[in-house]
């Protein structure tokens, strides 16, 4: 292997062997050499190409037997690689079989053939980065469940702000990527056709006289390489492109959002959560004692860049001018490639740390205590203040003067001020201690917790399992 490849020494968050034999240029030589040999089947089996030339074009189109560095280097002087890949096929064919060489390329453009290579190449990635997905919203599912009843406190603002439970939040971090997931699983990727200026004109030529048709050709074609149908040829109508790279962009929002959330759930003062350990990872150059939350700092660092990737997109499809354009198109293609390899390279580091999350409800139960009662300051004004035999409003305000008084005080001393003070305020023959002590019980403010991560989870049943409902579990 070339000492110069470019090995993602500094994007460590797609820097794998399973995300560059999906992505790198290898794929998109094989990506595009099955493109070709697609067609060569579609133009033999409607009879416009000797018998045996698809075989014969699928023998010359192994992907190993083409020098990526020298199709990148050539690719300069026509701008886009499937030129010089066409160039080396053609040769390849030509040496098993000069009468298969009108299988290749007949009536395609570049644009049809890099526009499908890059579908199908997405096609790949999504397969397995939803996998990846459904073994993240699994774990996530089963920690909504398991601590269904975990009380931790609801933070807003970066302040305490009621009671929570940590199912919730669990839940609702699988809501958002399955929201996500679910919408990326949705997208149609269609085929590219349309010649050399979108009308097809070639391949009216070559249908010409046959009870076939390019439209029919193009479906044929879509369905060997297992993309969509495209009503219309889209040179530069870039929908397909936006819609993918907005998905992706969406789904590692929500990765952020999770991997945001582990990174201050991990700190020592807090440590309600912890990531999954493993020999090597987290440690740091110079202190020995530090174990860096890794996982989350490298998905994180892949939301921070998905949204520039995908602006990128949006960028070049308000360029793509004339019925071909001079530069926009060329624009996409590392956006969307470093697009996929971000969503699946963050897909892989969530799972695990999904799967592996350490919880600690001892600490939650601690932090919820630093503001104790504090956090039922909500539930207190609505159901003591009638009990204080005054005005609503003046009953509120003096209610409010307690929190005020209490906050005052030193953290570790408002909890007891508040329900000492709450306690001389409301008399005792409308409000017991018992009663006092329950509407000051966190366990008994938390809504309708259990019932909306049973509603979140009952509504993506798909991702409850690592398997999609109705595939093959064997």
């Amino acid at each position: 292997m070339s000492g110069d490849g470019d090995f993602g020494l500094l994007s460590p968050v797609s820097a794998s062997p399973a995300v560059v034999a999906l992505t790198g240029d290898r794929a998109v030589i094989a990506a595009i050499l099955d493109v070709e040999a697609g067609w060569a089947s579609v133009l033999e089996e409607a009879g416009f190409a000797p018998a045996g030339s698809a075989a014969v074009v699928a023998e010359a189109a192994e992907p190993w037997a083409y020098d990526a560095a020298s199709i990148a280097e050539r690719a300069q002087g026509g701008a886009n690689p499937v030129i010089p890949l066409l160039a080396d096929l053609r040769g390849r064919v030509r040496g098993l079989d000069a009468g298969a060489l009108a299988a290749v390329h007949t009536s395609l453009t570049s644009q049809d053939v890099l526009d499908s290579a890059l579908m199908l190449l997405a096609h790949r990635v999504v397969s397995v980065l939803l996998a990846e997905v459904r073994g993240t919203t699994a774990a996530l599912a089963a920690l909504a469940e398991q601590h269904a009843d975990t009380l931790c406190v609801g933070r807003s603002l970066t302040r305490h702000a009621l009671p929570f439970t940590f199912g919730l939040k669990a839940a609702q971090w699988f809501h958002g990527v399955a929201a996500a997931a679910r919408r990326l699983e949705s997208l149609e990727l269609p085929v590219q056709f349309g010649g050399a200026s979108g009308t097809l004109a070639a391949g009216t030529v070559l249908t010409e006289g046959s009870s076939s048709n390019p439209f029919a050709l193009a479906d044929a074609l879509a369905g060997k390489l297992g993309l969509a149908p495209a009503p219309a040829p889209w040179h530069t109508n870039r929908v397909p492109v936006t819609g993918l790279g907005d998905a992706l962009a969406s789904l590692t929002d929500s990765f952020g959002k999770m991997a945001s959330d582990l990174l201050f759930l991990s700190r020592p003062e807090v440590a309600e959560l912890g990531e999954p350990l493993a020999a090597g990872r987290g440690v740091s150059s110079a202190m020995p004692h530090k174990q860096n939350p890794v996982l989350s700092v490298l998905v994180r660092s892949a939301a921070l860049q998905a949204p520039g990737l995908a602006a990128q997109l949006h960028l070049a499809a308000a360029n793509f001018n004339d019925e071909r354009p001079d530069g926009a198109w060329h624009s996409e293609w590392p956006a969307l490639r470093g697009l996929l390899r971000l969503a699946l390279g963050a897909a892989t580091q969530l799972r695990e740390l999904a799967e592996g999350l350490c919880v600690f409800p001892e600490a939650m139960r601690r932090n919820l205590e630093i503001s104790g009662p504090l956090l039922l300051s909500e539930a207190v004004a609505s159901s003591v203040a009638p009990l204080l035999g005054e005005d609503r409003t003046d009953a509120k305000a003096k209610l409010q003067s307690i929190v005020d008084e209490t906050l005052q005080a030193p953290v570790a001393e408002q909890a007891r001020i508040y329900a000492k003070l709450l306690r001389e305020a409301v008399p005792a023959s409308k409000l017991s201690d018992e009663e006092l002590a329950a509407r000051l019980d966190p366990a008994n403010y938390v809504g309708e917790a259990a019932e909306i991560s049973r509603r979140i989870l009952a509504a993506y049943p798909e991702f409850t399992s690592t398997h999609p409902k109705g595939a093959d579990r064997g």
